[in-house]
């Protein structure tokens, strides 16, 4: 509980009782002790007063300390007041110990704290009148200090399993003061016992190995199994374990860059942006194009910029193309419903950056079976006509190499002859096949 030198410094204290004032005992004890260590202190003799190893001299000096340590606190924020109050009304104490006590709590006379405490233990017990004192009752000491009894709020099943960790001497008769003369001390063991030549020795030891709550039982319980992890669980990291680590690169990042740029966005994604938003969110882009991995633009949110405002969308993806989520954005491109903004955003990329050649294939596979699957004969019929046009773009411009696609798009053109732009394009396929024969 406490140190060896702690221990020293508490039984020197305790054993000058007999000659020194209270008040000077624990005035070395304040300045000896901080603050933020008396508590342990205390709890250590209260230990020694309950187990009866001091004498009469020591214990008037302990329940000193034990009081004065917190007068300068309320009485009810004392945490031994119970332990004084307790020893205040024990029939079985001498009536020099409890009539001490009484008179440090206050509630013999006011005055006769104070003397009791310019007193050294000797001078006390030597003036000592049991009858010029009124003793007070248990229930009266509480209701003066706000104390209520709340014993059974501290008893534990497992702290009545705990074993005594103070043992009784026996080679002491019960109520014999180890220092009085007519009490011989046994022969000396190999271990320090109270009431052996080495008292000293015996107290200082359990001020330093001694617990309030005794030795308890180790109640040992398995430990808990591990529960299986499921799917959407965080799984813990083992560095025994390989796992993956991935940067979040936008950790730590200033989030006020870019909040013009945002707001915009976040418009941008619900409705047209005026002419002189467009050119701001352009300029912005333009002036530093990182903003764009802090402008709130996800893939999943592409398809509401791309039909709103495709011309912002193809700037965003221009500036996304070295972003390791670029593949997630074409995926996302290549799904969604065809219309004439995402063959806009498309055919605008294919003449500002190279594009996977996959990507193209697939989105002019997906436009084709979108004409062949719709049912309204005005928009099939309108939505060929783009078709056409685009393709007819992507040709001419050499974005694609049309042998790659010469049988899925002839078929196309075929199915839709009836078409003025499905025709033309069928005659720009056959122009292309001729030409490449020739050659």
């Amino acid at each position: 509980m406490i140190g060896v030198q702690e221990s020293k410094a508490v039984f020197s204290l305790l054993s000058s009782s007999e000659s020194r004032p209270f008040d000077e005992i624990f005035s070395d004890f304040s300045s000896q002790f901080p603050r933020d260590s008396r508590f342990r202190i205390c709890c250590a003799i209260a230990i020694l007063l309950q187990e009866k190893v001091l004498n009469s001299s020591e214990r008037l000096g302990a329940f000193a300390i034990l009081h004065q340590a917190y007068s300068s606190q309320p009485p009810s924020s004392n945490p031994f007041l119970s332990f004084l109050i307790d020893a205040a009304c024990d029939d079985e104490a001498e009536q020099t110990e409890t009539v001490f006590i009484q008179l440090l709590l206050g509630s013999i006379a006011a005055t006769k704290d104070k003397e009791a405490l310019k007193l050294s233990a000797a001078d006390y017990l030597k003036g000592f009148d049991s009858s010029s004192y009124v003793l007070w009752q248990r229930e009266q000491l509480q209701k003066q200090h706000g104390y209520e009894v709340q014993a059974e709020a501290y008893n534990s099943f497992f702290g009545a399993a705990s074993v005594k960790n103070i043992l009784s001497d026996p080679d002491i008769p019960r109520g014999c003061d180890p220092n009085s003369a007519e009490f011989k001390p046994a022969p000396p063991r190999t271990k320090p016992r109270i009431g052996s030549g080495n008292r000293d020795a015996a107290i200082t030891d359990l001020l330093q190995n001694s617990r309030l709550e005794g030795l308890g039982p180790q109640w040992i319980r398995p430990l808990p199994p591990m529960l299986p992890v499921l799917d959407g669980e965080l799984m813990w990291l083992n560095p025994d374990n390989n796992h993956e680590l991935l940067w979040d690169h936008g950790m730590c990042a200033d989030t006020s860059r870019g909040a013009a740029l945002r707001d915009l966005i976040a418009k941008a994604l619900k409705s047209p942006l005026m002419p002189a938003q467009q050119e701001q969110v352009l300029l912005e882009l333009n002036n530093d194009p990182k903003l764009v991995y802090h402008c709130g633009i996800t893939p999943r949110k592409l398809p509401e910029l791309v039909e709103n405002n495709p011309h912002i969308a193809v700037e965003v993806l221009i500036k996304l193309m070295n972003s390791t989520e670029i593949a997630e954005y074409f995926t996302v491109l290549v799904n969604m419903d065809m219309s004439l903004h995402s063959m806009e955003v498309v055919n605008r990329l294919t003449t500002s950056v190279e594009l996977p050649t996959e990507f193209v294939h697939m989105y002019i596979t997906n436009c084709i079976s979108s004409c062949e699957n719709i049912k309204d004969k005005y928009m099939q019929n309108r939505l060929v006509r783009l078709v056409c046009v685009f393709l007819q773009s992507l040709i001419r411009n050499k974005i694609i190499n049309v042998q790659d696609l010469f049988i899925e798009v002839q078929a196309f053109c075929i199915e839709f002859s009836r078409i003025r732009e499905a025709a033309g394009l069928f005659r720009l396929l056959k122009t292309l096949e001729l030409l490449k024969t020739l050659e």
